[in-house]
């Protein structure tokens, strides 16, 4: 029997102190609604790491920390998502930063390369600074690579 009624469950999960990573995560909700695509939008403070198994997709903003660290905020999610046991979590990772640094969003690189292992990981996202209207554009070929693979 084929489920056609199914809508898979979206979560974009960001965490941002400038308000940049938040603009970026608005960004890319409006760009996959625009797919047609349903998401929930979260600041990590209000996601419940139990929840995690609910959703099909799971897209992580960050900001970057020091030398290229994930935040604190955001370590319980990178660990408990470590643990995972199915590789059927599609993800992707997003981030804003200052290529002024040696390492340009270098928590989203680390959140890269666990998913990698871990989940079926679409893609990543870097933005210098504040998103611009010309970064929708790539938010959009994000939520069009989300789409092509439901």
């Amino acid at each position: 029997m084929v489920l056609t009624s199914y809508k898979p469950k979206l979560a974009i999960v960001y965490a941002s102190v400038t308000g940049n990573t938040e603009q970026l995560a608005e960004m890319l909700q409006a760009a996959i609604l625009q797919q047609g695509l349903h998401t929930e939008l979260y600041k990590i403070e209000d996601f419940p790491l139990v929840a995690l198994s609910d959703f099909d997709t799971l897209l992580i903003g960050t900001y970057t920390w020091g030398s290229g660290e994930i935040p604190g905020e955001l370590r319980d999610l990178y660990h408990a998502i470590e643990k995972l046991e199915h590789k059927e979590l599609q993800t992707a990772v997003f981030g804003t930063g200052d290529s002024f640094f040696a390492e340009f969003c270098g928590a989203v690189d680390r959140f890269r390369d666990m998913l990698y292992v871990k989940t079926t990981l679409v893609a990543s996202l870097k933005v210098e600074l504040t998103p611009q209207p010309r970064d929708f554009i790539r938010c959009e070929k994000l939520a069009e690579l989300i789409q092509s693979t439901k």
